[in-house]
């Protein structure tokens, strides 16, 4: 069926991209096969010579992988996907695809610790430089322009702060440009946030995250145009390798048939703990969009359909008070993943930033009493009595 876009997000979240084999199995099935036959030497030669569509090998063919790239496609209002192996697979396929030896890229620098590293020491090798601005200052994005500017890069909401950047306003800076916008699309997912309808060029996904839902398997994605996307950085996929495996796709095509339904869930959660923890006497400040003390909390109405997930919030007294709260817990589990049904709790500035510098780490505003939840699917008053104990000492 080639007209999903006119079914709804739960219609197109639980159907789309299913091709039945000859089997007429209901749920999608798993082609566990490194390579493909051909009917002759004739057809084998079309398929390696793109003349004809067919699968060839696994490593860029796959009627799973491909099951789960188109899903996603029509999920995010894209025209093409490429799934890779993990998020930062599908960060460095984009930047390999989309750019050469003395390009220059404006990042904003709330963005994954990894990121920062990606861009920071393996790009720079191959001399691509990277200015990171504040993501919602709207001056410093165009300020930063330089003549070889070609990829505008943002994650909304960041990752721990929260904080928004303006997919519209954003994607006209890039475009008067003639730079690309690509937006990291995480901790929203399109349940929550489509930036392609906003303006982004590209978007990006940690696929083992919310999209997979319960901390299985790694992967990632890379929605856009057919040109961008099924060219340019479709080409790094398929000589460079970075494969996403074909039982992780259907673990992915699994997890996006209850996404609405998981991530409706986080949200209540996460809204809940979020107004709960404002009042905690030795809580500092709280980070999450949906709070009216949020500074973005207007923009997050208008460029989400809810706000998310995670919430991130300082204690007083510094690493000491945070590792206090993060050691009594006896339901969180302690670990740097997110976006699992589990509620996942931990120290920024020690674990998932750790490896960026110290003044990287202020300007992205990681303090040492710092600490993010991924809030999951438990009782919430059971998530509240878990943070007591530690918040009380």
């Amino acid at each position: 069926m080639n007209n999903w876009n006119e079914f709804n997000f739960n219609t197109r979240a639980v159907r789309a991209g299913q091709v039945r084999s000859q089997e007429g199995e209901h749920s999608e099935a798993m082609f566990l096969t490194s390579s493909f036959v051909f009917d002759s030497a004739a057809q084998a030669a079309a398929r390696f010579s793109q003349t004809e569509p067919g699968n060839i090998y696994s490593r860029f063919t796959n009627p799973t992988v491909r099951n789960f790239e188109e899903r996603l496609a029509v999920l995010e209002g894209g025209e093409c996907c490429v799934a890779t192996a993990s998020g930062m697979a599908a960060i460095f396929s984009t930047c390999l695809g989309l750019l050469k030896a003395g390009d220059h890229i404006i990042a904003s620098q709330s963005i994954f610790g990894s990121t920062v590293n990606l861009l920071n020491t393996i790009l720079s090798k191959f001399d691509v430089s990277t200015t990171f601005v504040n993501l919602n200052d709207l001056e410093s994005w165009q300020a930063a322009v330089q003549s070889n500017t070609k990829l505008f890069f943002m994650e909304t909401p960041s990752n721990p702060l929260t904080e928004l950047g303006d997919i519209q306003a954003i994607a006209d800076i890039a475009h008067k440009n003639d730079c690309l916008l690509v937006v990291d699309n995480c901790f929203c997912t399109p349940a929550l946030q489509q930036p392609l309808s906003l303006g982004a060029d590209i978007v990006i996904h940690s696929a083992t995250k919310f999209l997979d839902g319960q901390g299985r398997c790694m992967g990632g994605a890379v929605i856009g145009t057919k040109d961008l996307v099924g060219k340019d950085i479709f080409a790094i996929l398929r000589s460079g390798g970075p494969t996403m495996s074909p039982f992780n796709a259907w673990i992915f095509l699994k997890g996006l048939e209850t996404l609405d339904v998981r991530m409706q869930r986080h949200c209540d959660n996460a809204e809940q703990l979020a107004i709960w923890l404002e009042k905690q006497q030795n809580v500092e400040r709280i980070y999450y969009p949906g709070l009216a003390s949020h500074p973005q909390h207007e923009l997050a109405k208008k460029q989400q359909s809810r706000f998310g997930g995670l919430v991130a919030f300082e204690v007083k007294g510094g690493q000491e008070a945070a590792w206090k709260v993060i050691d009594s817990t006896q339901v969180m589990s302690i670990t740097a993943n997110l976006g699992d049904a589990k509620t996942t709790i931990t120290h920024p500035a020690s674990t998932t930033h750790g490896r960026i510098t110290e003044e990287q780490r202020q300007a992205a505003g990681i303090q040492p009493g710092l600490i993010r939840i991924s809030v999951g699917l438990e009782d919430i008053e059971d998530l509240k009595a878990d943070l007591t104990m530690g918040l009380n000492v």
